[in-house]
């Protein structure tokens, strides 16, 4: 009887990972805004077409990549954030699997450009369907800006099944939500279809409160401060009339960990 296991085509490979890890566009959006924030950003520009179906793009102004570091990061598990297994029990970054580019361009079409502060030129990158189809120097300004475009054009039974724009366009903000309340100390904005829905800019935690969830909150929020042995919660919580029936409004950032922590 011939042999039958066979290992797959790395793009075969590629495409199953990404139905893992990239769902929807809000998928995307929350890997490329973690990857800003972990490359030290202190201004991330998030811009969108048809709720993600046409067009995401990322811009930030963080370390960015070395030629060959960019070139490496479309690969699966390619990772700067790990280095060995003891890494596992220290993370502190938002991801380390070194999956998600990988996965997004292997089901979209994707344009990178990265530049290093100490470089003269920036690398530009393409990527179909995790082909390299271009590699060249250009002129950009430090930090990185990724475009991902046509998301599941070549798994069209995927793209099918993607929810109407104002569902998908509501996943997206939630993911915008969450990582731009829990770091205010960046300057985030939000543009869909050419109109800015979020500035953001620099702020305490009430102010960027406000400016996600608008400024009708000011006199419904209530400060909280308690420290234990085992851990301390500050932030605010809202007054009983802005409560609401799911935990969509309820974020929870984890900044420290105490010694004596009893699990």
């Amino acid at each position: 009887m011939p042999d039958i296991i066979q290992l797959l085509p790395d793009s075969i490979a590629n495409q199953i990972a990404a139905g893992e890890v990239i769902q929807r566009p809000a998928s995307v959006i929350k890997e490329l805004l973690e990857n800003a924030v972990d490359a030290g950003a202190t201004q991330i520009k998030l811009i969108i077409k048809d709720a993600g179906k046409t067009s995401i793009q990322v811009i930030d102004d963080g370390k960015g990549m070395s030629e060959t570091d960019a070139r490496m990061a479309f690969e699966r598990h390619a990772t700067s954030k790990i280095k060995s297994a003891n890494d596992l029990f220290c993370i502190k970054t938002m991801g380390f699997r070194g999956e998600a580019l990988a996965s997004i361009a292997a089901i979209a079409h994707v344009e990178l450009t990265t530049r290093q502060a100490h470089e003269d030129t920036a690398t530009k990158i393409q990527m179909e369907g995790s082909m390299l189809t271009k590699q060249e120097k250009v002129q950009a300004m430090p930090g990185t800006n990724i475009t991902v475009k046509n998301l599941f054009y070549n798994v069209p039974a995927r793209r099918k099944f993607l929810k109407s724009d104002p569902v998908e366009l509501k996943h997206i903000m939630d993911e915008f939500h969450r990582v731009s309340l829990a770091n205010t100390d960046i300057f985030f904005t939000l543009h869909h279809n050419g109109n800015e829905v979020y500035h953001l800019p620099k702020s305490n935690l009430k102010q960027r409160i406000l400016g996600v969830m608008g400024k009708q909150m000011n006199e419904k929020l209530i400060p909280i401060n308690q420290e234990t042995e085992a851990a301390a919660f500050s932030g605010f919580i809202g007054k009983p009339d802005t409560a609401k029936n799911s935990r969509r409004t309820i974020y929870l950032c984890q900044q420290k960990i105490y010694k004596k922590a009893i699990i």
